[in-house]
């Protein structure tokens, strides 16, 4: 059973960015009805900023962490959330959203932190976010931090290897099958996505939910693998490849 149940958009938002959105601005009205969420969809549809909004709404820190990581860097959030509205079956306060791009900032705000209590670590495996690779860092956070809660992940998968794309499937489910983890994911990994009784929402026009053979994340790996010579033909207009 999910947590957060519904996302929907107010009828009174504005016309300008990002209600121009094609996913915005017929309205939005989404049921969430497994525990694993995915969004996918070209860059520039608005997966970061229904996430961000997602997880203001939440009140988390909308730089990368929950509600009791109080830090302030560059502000990105959008009045998205000002019109969004969520609907709960069981409302939760515990949960994380981690933003690839601005997890620098969140390890330097830890690494602040744990200057007054070195107990704070033990969150993250017991060394600081800095001293670990950007991989070994993401899986620090997701194997010590996440128990129980609503998790919003923005691409998590920018700083995994395959092979820790596929340790993060594991956390997931681990998780997931308590019954005590949601997640929301956005991502362009055809890995993550493979994740099984997932639903997955492609942002791609309008949003709608589309089986996972039927993404362009996996349709488009698994061709290239089978046929990279015919991809390389088209790409670099060379027939002598």
């Amino acid at each position: 059973m999910t947590y957060l149940s519904r996302i929907y958009l107010k009828d009174d938002h504005p016309e300008d960015f990002p209600f121009n959105l094609p996913i915005f601005k017929n309205g939005l009205n989404l049921n969430l009805k497994t525990n694993v969420t995915f969004f996918v969809g070209e860059n520039g549809t608005g997966k970061s900023t229904l996430m961000e909004s997602i997880a203001d709404k939440c009140e988390f820190n909308l730089s990368g962490g929950n509600r009791n990581h109080n830090y302030d860097f560059h502000k990105t959030e959008s009045v998205l959330s000002d019109y969004l509205t969520l609907s709960w079956r069981t409302k939760i306060n515990e949960g994380f959203f981690m933003r690839a791009e601005s997890f620098f900032n969140f390890a330097t705000y830890i690494d602040e932190v744990s200057t007054r209590d070195l107990r704070v670590l033990d969150a993250y495996g017991g060394k600081s976010l800095h001293k670990q690779s950007h991989g070994e860092a993401f899986l620090a956070l997701f194997h010590n931090h996440f128990e129980k809660g609503i998790y919003i992940l923005d691409e998590p998968e920018s700083a995994l290897s395959p092979q820790r794309q596929l340790s993060l499937l594991s956390i997931i489910h681990s998780l997931e099958k308590t019954g005590k983890a949601q997640f929301i994911i956005s991502t362009h990994s055809p890995i993550l996505l493979s994740y099984p009784g997932a639903t997955i929402y492609s942002l791609d026009h309008h949003l709608k939910p589309i089986n996972y053979k039927d993404t362009e994340h996996y349709q488009i790996t698994k061709n290239f693998l089978n046929s990279p010579d015919l991809y390389f033909r088209h790409l670099f207009n060379d027939d002598d490849i």
